[in-house]
């Protein structure tokens, strides 16, 4: 009886093993256009294979702009602009990935998917 009780666990065992269960991995971005990692020094994913999340995508917005208005003093009425008010040089708001940048990565079940789900940073 305990022979089977060992048979049936390690067939089980067996079952999960062979189903790719998810894992916890490690990347590097090796490229970027088009998107390329390089998981755990083995191999390297193409962006076919990778679910980026929003919060890893470049996002930047141009805050300079100026208004226009009208100008009733003395001479008579004429439409004005003002000055640009802030920098011409848009804002970053998030930056994608770059080469060389550190990730977790989760490989879905069925290692058919990896989500990236952060950038890896050194403690210090």
């Amino acid at each position: 009886m305990a022979n089977l009780l060992g048979t049936l666990k390690k067939a089980a065992t067996d079952a999960v093993n062979a189903g790719n269960p998810a894992a916890v991995m490690f990347g590097e971005v090796t490229k970027t256009n088009p998107l390329e990692v390089l998981v755990d020094q083995r191999f390297t994913l193409p962006a076919d294979f990778l679910l980026l999340p929003e919060s890893l995508v470049h996002f930047e917005i141009h805050l300079n702009h100026s208004h226009e208005y009208t100008d009733d003093s003395g001479s008579g009425s004429a439409a004005k602009q003002t000055k640009p008010a802030l920098p011409a040089k848009p804002i970053v708001i998030r930056r994608g990935l770059e080469a060389g940048d550190k990730l977790l990565l989760l490989r879905v079940q069925g290692g058919q998917q990896y989500v990236i789900l952060d950038r890896v940073v050194s403690a210090s």
